[in-house]
């Protein structure tokens, strides 16, 4: 039973009131159990939401909390700020996406010229490898753009130790696969079970783990690597300082220039009544490759659905920085205001905005969440030293602290 996914911040909204009663004990025994023929009844399945911010953190923290009390609701809780914690890592970190970005051309050029490589990874991508779950796991990605978390850990394990495929090639297949498709989340996911995000610790599947937490499906030996050794990689850098907010006003001649990243904006829009608005659609930079259509056709939907519930005549979805320069002049623009896009496509995106409206003298002001101002500066080592914070960060978005 693949689940229903619509591209519109009222199923996001839906969704989460239909898990909110499970966010508690239910939530914390059975979230690691991958059941797709079932709907994946267990997980909230909120992360194509979350990564679009078509729902917020602090609207799901809120909800959930509502019904639960912080003890009840830890295990969620703590996923959610999972979540946050790798976004604020890799925006002190971003030369690790740099370096990602680096490796994948390298093992496309691998790909193209080794042709055993290429028949490997071929093979991985259409779910033919012979081991069964992983091609059952590959399969529901390319048809769904969804995997459960648990088996994305299983997935990467499989694709590194035992298939010995380049790490940046799976990294790649799941951005232009996934509904859910995140830069931090998703590279730093894939670094944690390399070994290369916690030094020396890689994750390792086994038959026994699958078995039990796929109700079944996938019994007997899998013949998994058991022992791996740790990927090469480049090591994490010393962390930079945390984006701060930005000094800015509202001008009678300010744009607001709408991304993939964060289509809740209301929280600009609080200061702003913009003279023009344009939407930026980043999906195709996900990739060097081909970006499913899919994920294009979701992430299209959700920007149109941002303007049209907020009453926003825009121009767009504009996919080339130029045309979104073009848009600024057109309309006379003395600023255009977004708000901030972590490291990936579209704080790329935004950057070549920049450029192509500097000779215009048209600045680019990205205004920062104070949900991620207050949370991204504890994301400077492992996820514990934030986990300490929670508390405190859970006061400072007013959710209760007992239901």
């Amino acid at each position: 039973m693949p689940l229903d996914l619509p591209p519109t911040r009222v199923a996001g909204l839906a969704r989460l009131e239909a898990f909110v009663p499970k966010a508690g004990r239910a939530y914390a025994e059975g979230r690691n159990h991958d059941l797709p023929q079932d709907g994946h009844p267990h997980v909230s399945a909120l992360s194509p939401y979350l990564r679009h911010r078509m729902v917020t953190e602090e609207e799901v923290l809120a909800a959930v909390l509502g019904r639960h009390s912080r003890d009840g609701a830890q295990k969620f809780v703590s996923e959610v700020y999972w979540r946050t914690y790798f976004k604020g890592f890799l925006e002190m970190r971003p030369m690790i996406c740099s370096d990602y970005l680096r490796g994948l051309d390298r093992a496309r050029d691998r790909r193209a010229t080794e042709s055993g490589l290429r028949r490997e990874w071929e093979a991985a991508c259409s779910g033919r490898t012979g081991i069964e779950p992983f091609d059952a796991w590959a399969r529901e990605i390319v048809e769904t753009g969804y995997l459960h978390n648990h088996a994305r850990m299983w997935f990467a394990s499989i694709w590194l130790f035992t298939l010995r495929l380049p790490l940046e090639l799976g990294g790649d297949f799941f951005l232009r696969h996934l509904l859910d498709g995140d830069p931090a989340s998703n590279t730093l996911s894939w670094r944690w079970v390399g070994g290369l995000h916690t030094p020396g610790k890689t994750y390792a599947a086994t038959a026994s783990n699958i078995a039990r937490y796929t109700g079944g499906r996938f019994p007997g030996d899998l013949r998994l690597a058991r022992s791996p050794t740790p990927v090469q990689g480049p090591a994490n850098p010393p962390a930079t300082a945390a984006p701060t907010p930005p000094a800015w006003e509202a001008t009678p001649r300010s744009g607001l220039l709408v991304h993939e990243d964060d289509l809740c904006p209301e929280f600009v829009l609080a200061r702003l009544d913009p003279a023009a608005v344009a939407l930026l659609s980043c999906a195709g930079g996900r990739s060097p490759l081909e970006v499913a259509p899919r994920v294009e056709a979701f992430t299209r939907g959700a920007l149109l659905d941002c303007a049209g519930r907020l009453g926003l005549s825009a121009e767009g979805p504009l996919a080339d920085p130029e045309a979104v320069a073009s848009w600024a002049r057109g309309a006379a623009l003395d600023q255009v205001v977004t708000p901030h896009a972590p490291v990936g496509p579209a704080a790329e995106a935004l950057r070549a905005v920049e450029a192509a409206l500097e000779p215009d003298g048209i600045p680019v002001v990205r205004v920062l969440r104070p949900y991620d101002a207050e949370a991204w500066p504890h994301a400077t080592h492992g996820f514990f030293r934030l986990r300490k914070e929670i508390p405190r960060l859970l006061d400072a978005i007013g959710t209760p602290r007992a239901a």
